[in-house]
């Protein structure tokens, strides 16, 4: 059975590393749940039906942390620095938090305007800007022992946090316009 105390980069029999090849995390975790699905276990023990719920379920978390390169960010530097990342912290940069606000009231606005679906996208389409631009830096500050570097990680997440937050409510309130339109 699955070691389920290993981190989810072990797990996957991955190098501990931002960068990875989404392609082989897909083709481990298929691989992974072939070889732990409960209907494996119909004629198992209690203790391994429930010791290969526990070991799906286990998989299933670290793919969804590992496919997504912010939460993966999140998941390698609580490694890198043994104590968690809260979700709600909040980044200093003030021209960030200005732009943020900037798109905030254009998606509050966004209903009273004569063409919504436009501002919305173009709220979009700044977000994917920013969000690339974040991810393109987190790379080099991950590969990183150095304190000063892990630091700055955390800031690129806050804001990465904060965008992903951004992009959400543009796509709830463009889920409310295709309803309402």
């Amino acid at each position: 059975m699955l070691d389920l105390s290993q981190n989810y980069f072990a797990l996957f029999g991955l190098p501990v590393a931002y960068e990875l090849d989404e392609e082989q995390l897909g083709e481990r975790y298929r691989a992974l749940q072939q070889q732990l699905h409960p209907d494996r276990f119909s004629d198992a023990s209690d203790q391994e039906k429930r010791l290969s719920l526990q070991a799906s379920m286990r998989v299933n978390e670290a793919y969804q942390v590992l496919r997504d390169p912010l939460t993966r960010a999140r998941y390698l530097l609580d490694l890198q620095t043994g104590e968690p990342m809260p979700e709600n912290e909040n980044t200093q940069d003030s021209a960030f938090l200005l732009e943020q606000m900037a798109l905030r009231e254009a998606l509050a606005e966004a209903k009273d305007q004569p063409d919504p679906y436009s501002v919305v996208e173009n709220v979009l389409q700044q977000l994917d800007h920013q969000e690339q631009d974040l991810l393109t830096q987190l790379p080099s500050r991950l590969e990183s022992s150095d304190p000063r570097h892990q630091e700055e990680a955390r800031e690129l997440i806050r804001k990465l946090q904060f965008v992903r937050r951004c992009r959400t409510e543009a796509e709830q309130l463009e889920a409310e316009l295709d309803a309402f339109g």
